[in-house]
């Protein structure tokens, strides 16, 4: 039997060559007692500044263990680790055919899970592969040359491609290792298994998106690029996906993985009577400090070779307005990119790499938005509300895809002036007032001090506010039963971030294993029903 000991610390000075030690002066028994020690997590414990902690969960075992447990029994830190059996993947009927619309994690994954049962499975995406999306992105970026089809948003990985990478993830789900599992073997850094909070980075992640491509094609699925989904053939079940090429791909299911910027998709599905509800989303800003000065907050150093570029979450439900006001998406050591996917908006979001290097740290400030603020009561009201901000936006960069920005000072109705930011192809300084509701600039001028409260320092003239961060999350979702199917289009499987599902690379991931297996157990009831 194995064991699992937690919060197991060490100081910066100290070697995880110790570990051992430590874990042996806890429980009062002998190094040698200790057998087939393994580090299964490591996170950072910054609550003292002047005794800063790398902590750690171990596992291992011991020759007398049943005697250790009953003279330690209450220890909160220790326990038994529960073996789980692999998931019994149940096969899908020969010939199976299943069309996977979509390359962001949710779609990549389900595809995956799906080949693996043996359905026959087209996966099909509206962008390019990664080595076609990654020059056009930096053009944008260099000259403010938009493709509405190839960009931060549409292509292979979806917009997590062009972020910051991160796998964390609120949900405790036993899938989570399985994802994990899979990454690694495609390339990204071993340790994300045992981090605290992992991360690829937008650098390694592309790695990682060729090799699953490559694992993807070697059990017969078919890739297509350049294809967008705009319509779906039904009986009483689904019968096959239209799409804008003029192509008919029947499927016996079809899984639906748009992004969360699908506004032609979701636009096609209000119009054929697919269930759709508008849902609360949140806008707002993404402020950029120096990522020393951030640093310096949560660690009490600028820099320190065995710590991380810092991060940080704050929170604050304004009594006033009764909306949830928080960060979200950091970057440490990252960059405040452009992520515009039709002409004439801005948006922005945070990127960073795998060593998280840039001089610069950022987060998204935004306020909740419900869907009675929007202009509507219709499903597609939140895209129209999103639009909406999005082009003025677009107007107050001067039309030319730069990003409207103000000092953090300045917004706060002080004094202060732009300074170098990370932003390309560049910023124009502008009243942020005027790219915003009322109330979410209400709500962030009432919730910053709260902020500067919890981090001394969050507020200074060395921050800038940039605009505008729109699209945290689906403003709307496709309406799916417990078994993930369609409420109103039987063989329909919504799935992921863009449906309304997931929030983030590991959330949606673990959707697109859940909508296979949901697939894989529907088949299985039938040919029960059969069988009867």
């Amino acid at each position: 039997m194995t064991l699992r000991l937690r919060e197991v610390p060490l100081t910066l000075d100290e070697s995880e060559e110790l570990l051992a030690l430590r874990v042996a002066e806890e429980l009062a028994i002998s190094v040698e007692a200790i057998r087939d020690l393994r580090l299964v997590r490591r996170g950072i414990d910054a609550r003292r500044k002047s005794r800063i902690l790398l902590v750690h969960t171990v596992e291992f075992s011991l020759k007398d263990e049943d005697e250790v447990l009953r003279r330690l029994a209450g220890h909160p830190r220790l326990e038994r680790v529960s073996e789980l059996l692999p998931e019994d993947l149940a096969a899908l009927p020969p010939g199976h055919r299943a069309l996977v619309v979509g390359m962001g994690p949710a779609g990549l994954f389900a595809a995956l899970a799906l080949a693996l049962r043996g359905a026959r499975v087209t996966l099909i995406d509206r962008g390019c592969p990664v080595e076609e999306r990654v020059p056009a992105v930096e053009r944008f970026w260099r000259d403010g040359t938009l493709d509405p089809e190839n960009n931060v948003q549409f292509g292979e990985g979806g917009a997590g491609t062009f972020s910051d990478g991160k796998l964390t993830t609120r949900l405790n789900h036993p899938l989570t290792s399985e994802v994990l599992r899979t990454l690694v073997a495609c390339g990204a850094p071993a340790e994300i298994l045992i981090q605290a909070k992992p991360h690829i980075g937008t650098d390694r992640l592309r790695l990682v998106l060729i090799r699953l491509r490559q694992k993807l094609v070697a059990l017969g699925v078919e890739l297509r690029y350049k294809e967008r989904l705009i319509g779906l053939e039904m009986s009483s079940t689904i019968q096959a996906g239209l799409c804008s090429s003029g192509t008919r791909l029947p499927c016996d299911s079809l899984v639906l993985a748009p992004g969360h910027s699908a506004r032609e998709t979701y636009e096609f599905l209000a119009q054929q009577g697919v269930r759709l509800e508008a849902k609360p989303f949140a806008i707002g800003l993404r402020v950029e400090h120096p990522r020393t000065l951030i640093n310096a907050i949560q660690y009490g150093l600028s820099d320190h070779p065995r710590l991380p570029a810092a991060d940080y979450a704050l929170a604050w439900n304004d009594p006033q307005s009764q909306r949830g006001i928080y960060s979200f998406c950091m970057c440490p050591g990252g960059e405040v990119i452009l992520s515009s996917s039709a002409t004439g908006e801005v948006v922005v979001n945070g990127m960073s790499r795998l060593r998280r290097d840039s001089p610069y740290s950022n987060s998204a400030l935004v306020v909740t938005v419900r869907p009675d603020d929007f202009n509507g009561s219709d499903s597609l009201a939140g895209v129209r509300f999103q639009r909406h901000w999005e082009e003025a936006a677009f107007r107050c960069g001067g039309g030319n895809y730069y990003a409207p920005a103000q000092n953090l000072m300045s917004f706060l109705g002080g004094k202060g002036s732009l300074s170098g930011v990370s932003t390309r192809p560049g910023v124009r300084e502008a009243d942020l007032t005027t790219i915003l509701p009322a109330f979410v600039s209400e709500g962030l001028r009432r919730a910053l001090p709260h902020f500067e409260r919890k981090m001394r320092g969050f507020i200074t003239s060395e921050a800038t506010l940039i605009g505008i961060e729109s699209r945290t999350s689906a403003p709307l979702r496709i309406l799916r039963n417990a078994a993930g199917e369609s409420l109103s289009h039987p063989g329909l499987y919504p799935v992921g971030e863009g449906a309304g599902y997931a929030g983030g690379i590991m959330s949606a991931a673990i959707d697109g294993l859940r909508i296979a297996r949901f697939i894989g157990e529907k088949h299985l009831h039938l040919k029960e029903q059969e069988s009867l």
